[in-house]
């Protein structure tokens, strides 16, 4: 079984670009060129690699993008930079009906 990793690139642009794939070398170099004309970084190069993970189940590798794609730019940097500590206190919920707002009696 062959690992998948879920990657992200950071643009010319200075946008952030998360995917997946099971050849990271191969891929890198595929937005490098351009190879592909439809592609969101293609006009966006050069890219800047900064960051993967990987696992050998596809479907917990397509659960992760989905939920690194939904985080905040701060979010997604703190994750970059491996400042756990940073990522934990963004990680933390601020609603008003969030369990720490209410008093234990």
């Amino acid at each position: 079984m062959n690992a998948c990793y879920v990657y992200i690139l950071k643009c010319n642009d200075g946008s952030y670009y998360i995917w997946i794939t099971n050849d990271l070398e191969r891929r890198i170099a595929e937005h490098q060129t351009g190879i592909n004309t439809n592609c969101y970084t293609f006009s966006k190069r050069p890219v800047e690699f900064q960051y993967y993970e990987y696992c050998y189940d596809v479907k917990l590798v397509i659960a992760r993008e989905k939920q690194i794609k939904t985080w905040s730019r701060k979010k997604k940097e703190a994750l970059i930079q491996e400042n756990w500590d940073q990522l934990k206190k963004l990680s933390e919920c601020k609603n008003k009906t969030s369990h720490k707002y209410f008093k234990k009696k």
